[in-house]
């Protein structure tokens, strides 16, 4: 191994050198290369990806959320508006089985008792 270190040392000179700097400078940029390729590939993607949403006319997750808010509290109210129409129905049918076939007017009016005491004492 000794050996072989020592010729690959003897062996490279300035021009080798110069060659796998290059070509590490080659790899380095075809990487970069690579990746802005990649970026806007990505960016292409994207954009077809949006577009394609937009002609399926499709809604986006807030606008769901809005609606969904919206169609929640409504449903809300129609149960509290049942639920006082319910109560008001109740209201006024209870009256009616009240009644019984008696009328108001037939119902004596209340009247003043008095005492014999109060009596006296005014006397």
């Amino acid at each position: 191994m000794r050996s072989a270190r020592e010729k690959l040392k003897k062996g490279l000179d300035l021009d080798s050198l110069k060659f796998f700097d290059d070509m590490a400078r080659m790899a380095t940029g075809a990487l970069g290369s690579f990746s802005e390729v990649r970026h806007q590939i990505k960016g292409m993607v994207k954009q077809r990806v949006d577009q394609i949403l937009a002609e399926t006319d499709l809604v986006t997750r807030a606008e769901f959320d809005r609606v969904e808010a919206l169609a929640t509290r409504a449903r809300a109210r129609t149960e509290e508006l049942e639920a006082r129409l319910d109560a008001l129905e109740g209201k006024k049918k209870q009256p009616a089985k009240g009644k019984s076939g008696k009328s108001a007017a037939a119902k004596k009016p209340a009247t003043k008792k008095t005492t014999t005491k109060k009596k006296a004492a005014k006397k």
